[in-house]
């Protein structure tokens, strides 16, 4: 089978499946979306950010590189998403999810399936994306949310909002808890370790219930401008700034693919919670994850012929 086929048996189609269920469930029995928003929000999320900082073990010298890549990888996307925001003359609403869909990748729940499957013989490569995992939860936490808040409120406002997020408080302690090397009990990691889960299945079913109550706009201006700045320019920029810092090799690899992720599935959920453009921001979701099956496919193939020679 082709990288394209094993892609969309293993990774997409799953999703699609529990996106299905949301969708039926929602139709049968009207879930209060907010209530399901706000157990992902301040729930869920924080677990899982928490669990994977914890558990990230980083080569520091390899930390640093890479940092330095993703810090201007990342902020190369956010200068690009306000540049083009602009240029299509957005509301504050429309350019929060735009520059969302833009800058925020699903390292997780998608990134991860197809690192597993790409870099079986490699535990470098894991290890890299489990890097990107984490910058991009702290990314979408603080830039992300910022994004979302701004659109609704301004000045101290924000700020206040930012730090009473329960995931602000989990990404600092999961750092200082990972850097002082101290173990926790069984009894408190068993309930974090099944929250964080949890996450999966509870985000998709909510996105799917989202969706099923949508009217689609294919041919919104918004969706697929962040579309294209997703799953195009992205890897454009990755592939540059690799090449810029002589990156090379499996690391190389692992960080042009982690590139090419759709948008991620929290920024729908911050949308939701916060009620900033949210079924645009479901739609850009679902859009972006069902063209990465070709175009994940493809970076995927370009970058054993780049980087693997």
């Amino acid at each position: 089978m082709s990288y394209i086929g094993v892609i969309f048996l293993n990774v997409i189609f799953p999703m699609l499946i529990l996106l299905a269920i949301g969708g039926a469930l929602q139709k049968k029995f009207n879930f209060n979306l907010r209530a399901l928003s706000n157990l992902i929000t301040y729930c869920l999320m924080p677990a899982t950010v928490f669990v994977n900082i914890y558990l990230t073990e980083i080569d520091p010298q390899l930390l640093v590189e890479i940092m330095v890549y993703l810090l201007l990888f990342g902020g190369t996307l956010i200068i690009l998403g306000s540049i083009f925001s602009k240029l299509l003359k957005l509301n504050k609403g429309q350019s929060a999810v735009f520059k969302n869909s833009v800058s925020l990748i699903n390292s997780g729940n998608y990134g991860l399936p197809v690192s597993q499957l790409v870099f079986q013989t490699h535990p470098l490569g894991m290890a890299v994306q489990i890097i990107v995992l984490v910058f991009q939860n702290v990314l979408t936490f603080t830039y992300g949310l910022y994004n979302l808040i701004s659109a609704t409120k301004s000045g101290l406002e924000i700020v206040r909002s930012l730090f009473k997020m329960p995931i602000i408080h989990a990404l600092i302690a999961g750092g200082i808890l990972n850097a002082l090397n101290i173990p926790i009990p069984q009894f408190l990691w068993l309930p974090i370790e099944h929250l964080s889960d949890a996450i999966i299945a509870v985000a998709l079913i909510t996105l799917g219930a989202q969706l099923i109550q949508i009217k689609f706009k294919f041919l919104d201006k918004v969706i697929i401008a962040g579309s294209i700045g997703r799953l195009i320019i992205g890897p454009a920029v990755a592939l540059a700034f690799i090449y810029i810092m002589g990156i090379e090799g499996i690391v190389a690899q692992s960080l042009f693919i982690a590139s090419s992720f759709p948008s991620s599935r929290n920024s729908s959920s911050l949308a939701l919670e916060y009620d900033v453009e949210p079924d645009r921001a479901a739609q850009t979701v679902l859009f972006t994850t069902l063209l990465s099956s070709l175009t994940v496919a493809f970076v995927i193939y370009l970058s054993t012929i780049l980087f693997l020679q």
